[in-house]
Parts: C-alpha cells; sequence; structure tokens
C-alpha cells in the first residue's frame, strides 16, 4: 500500500522529491512534517552526483517503501 495515489508513476528523482514533500504534508504536526521535510532534502542532496539508472530506481523503491512504512506509523498512532 503505498503512502498517497502515484506511488508507481515516480520515475525520476525529481518526481520521487515532490512527491514525498506532498506526503509530508499528510504528517499529523508541522515538527513532524518540518523533521522529514529536512531529511528529504539532506537525502536528495547526498544522492544528488547519482548517475547509475539502477542504483537510482532502488534509491526510488526505497524512498516509497520507507515512505510508505512512515505513514503507516503514524496512521497507527492516531
Amino acid at each position: 500500500m503505498a503512502p498517497l495515489p502515484g506511488a508507481e508513476l515516480v520515475q525520476k528523482p525529481l518526481q520521487l522529491y515532490r512527491y514525498l514533500l506532498r506526503c509530508c504534508r499528510q504528517l499529523p504536526t508541522k515538527g513532524i512534517q518540518q523533521h522529514y521535510k529536512h531529511a528529504i532534502r539532506q537525502s536528495f542532496r547526498v544522492h544528488s552526483d547519482e548517475d547509475n539508472p539502477e542504483r537510482i530506481q532502488q534509491i526510488i523503491k526505497r524512498a516509497i517503501e520507507d515512505a510508505d512504512w512512515i505513514m503507516n506509523k503514524y496512521k497507527k498512532q492516531n
């Protein structure tokens, strides 16, 4: 189960970045939202020089799985 509709359409890093920021809007408090937005930005910068298409797809897949886990974590708490 994906955190937001459209996860299956994410193919490029910029699409992933936007998708993850949209996921952050669904989190319960501003503090939590800011924490994950900061983590997303840092991760994007760390991987910005990646040019291997297979590795990029691995990163995208893992990021979507992690977002799913985080969204489910906070959904259970409410």
